[in-house]
């Protein structure tokens, strides 16, 4: 949800409306509005869901990573990640040394990585939208910026536009992601995908879908289902029935908790490797280039460590 769709929230409350977000952070936290749903995997704990997996793998490495240097921009999903990555630091602990914000808007990103370079933290935890995510990662590979680990809750590296402008300067980031095109997780989305990418082509839009498109058809099979479901289009009947069914859509179960978030996460953390400047589509379409570390159940391949290896 953007910075305005808190407003959008604000208003269906106020109308009675039942709202259901797509990739809303925690927008309910403050309203506890009981007709909100958010179509996000991110589970119960929301803030901490977007870097639980980069702490969890850091915390695994062997001699253990200590510091941590945080940086966020200064906008509401980008200060909840950071919020969550602080939490993350104190459960698996670890020490944060450095913790800063830049405005949003900001062009040149070779003062914030030589700062990091500075202070020489272990891990470096990235909380930014997509624009600002790809200027510190042309930044760091500029300045060859080599914390241990390095990503965590960077919007924007999941599409594949911002994908195919980066190409090799994204080997040994480790980043969320909320869907990848495994075997697995393909298995049932495998025809919705297939007439997606045939009309991207027309339309000219993102030409694979993996990031938002899959996740906009599962929204709508979940209000689909909820309609057919409760048999009315009432507001309160409508809400009642996301509040007390799961939906299985074909990107993931889902099931409605507090503040309408998901009972489970369902996040992934990957990490790029092995992408050379020639990659075009054909690599973004499958999984050569990434692998999934966490959470254990779709697990696909080992952490490269420390960062510098995977450049």
């Amino acid at each position: 949800m953007p910075e305005n769709g808190r407003a959008a929230r604000v208003q269906a409350s106020k109308k009675g409306k039942t709202f259901i977000s797509l990739f809303a952070l925690d927008a309910n936290s403050e309203f506890h509005y009981p007709k909100y749903f958010s179509m996000l995997p991110t589970g119960p704990d929301t803030k901490a869901s977007f870097n639980d997996g980069f702490f969890k793998i850091a915390a695994a490495q062997n001699p253990k990573p200590q510091t941590v240097a945080l940086i966020a921009e200064d906008a509401e999903f980008a200060r909840n990640a950071c919020e969550g990555a602080r939490e993350n630091t104190k459960t698996y602990g670890f020490n944060i040394i450095y913790h800063k914000t830049f405005p949003p808007g900001t062009a040149d990103f070779s003062p914030v990585i030589r700062a990091l370079q500075a202070v020489n933290a272990d891990l470096v935890v990235v909380c930014s939208y997509p624009l600002s995510s790809v200027g510190i990662v042309l930044s760091a590979n500029e300045l060859n910026f080599t914390p241990k680990m390095f990503g965590g809750s960077m919007v924007g590296l999941q599409t594949t536009v911002f994908k195919n402008k980066l190409k090799s300067k994204l080997n040994g980031i480790v980043n969320y992601e909320t869907w990848v095109p495994s075997p697995k997780l393909m298995a049932p989305a495998e025809a919705f995908f297939k007439t997606y990418q045939e009309r991207a082509k027309a339309a000219g839009v993102d030409p694979l879908g993996y990031y938002l498109g899959g996740w906009g058809y599962a929204y709508f099979q979940v209000l689909g289902e909820a309609v057919e479901g409760a048999e009315s289009i009432n507001d309160d009947k409508l809400a009642d029935y996301l509040r007390s069914h799961e939906f299985k859509t074909i990107m993931a179960d889902v099931r409605f908790g507090k503040n309408g978030e998901w009972t489970k996460s369902g996040m992934l953390d990957a990490q790029y490797h092995n992408i050379t400047d020639a990659a075009d589509l054909e690599t973004w379409r499958g999984m050569s280039y990434q692998t999934v570390l966490t959470p254990a159940n779709q697990r696909t391949g080992d952490v490269i460590y420390p960062y510098d290896k995977a450049k």
